[in-house]
């Protein structure tokens, strides 16, 4: 397996070494994503392939009294995680868990706001994984989804061919994908130069 598939779902040396870079590499695009979004104090989150658990740490700081959940198909991506947010969870503020976006483990109506940045990419059945979203999330609740490339820069085609079962999206896809799931008022935000894309939706 090539270094970079670990992306998809980190494991041994090279998937831990992954979850660390994901961290560092990918905060940029998620300081620009967390600009686009306000979510109340006592929200309950979760964050949708939460990689190294950085985001999650960010939300626990943006709902000071909420409650944020980190949900990942990688073990070692959920270990990372558990580890950076050990004191949240220790409070009670935090859990992680090991899942699947296409047979999310939670309740119907559970969360407020679902995140996932950087993951849509890696997720089967787009539009099966947006209804799973749609079923976990409250009446109101708002699903974000923030990538890096947004399917109009060519450059990025090497990352398809590189990393098997990796599909970058445009905006449009997204789009359909989430209105046959169900979602309403749709917003795209693009940070250009950058080919940065953030959807919000609610349902």
């Amino acid at each position: 397996m090539s270094f970079f598939q670990n992306t998809c779902k980190p494991s041994g040396l090279g998937g831990r070494l992954m979850v660390k870079m994901m961290n560092s590499g990918h905060a940029k695009l998620a300081d620009w994503g967390f600009s686009q979004i306000q979510a109340k104090a006592d929200a309950r989150v979760l964050d949708a392939g939460c990689g190294g658990g950085a985001n999650v740490a960010v939300w626990l700081k943006q709902c000071p009294k909420g409650r944020v959940t980190g949900m990942d198909y990688s073990e070692i991506s959920v270990a990372e995680t558990r580890k950076i947010n050990d004191a949240a969870i220790k409070a009670g503020r935090c859990d992680v868990v090991q899942g699947n976006a296409a047979a999310m483990p939670f309740q119907a109506e559970t969360f407020d706001v679902v995140s996932a940045f950087e993951t849509v990419y890696f997720w089967p059945r787009l539009e099966a994984c947006f209804a799973e979203v749609n079923r976990v999330m409250k009446r109101g609740g708002t699903f974000m989804i923030c990538n890096e490339c947004d399917g109009t820069n060519a450059a990025d085609e090497k990352w398809q061919k590189m990393i098997d079962g990796m599909r970058i999206y445009p905006e449009e896809e997204l789009r359909a994908a989430l209105e046959k799931a169900g979602f309403t008022e749709i917003e795209s935000r693009r940070e250009t130069k950058k080919h940065w894309l953030c959807m919000l939706a609610k349902k």
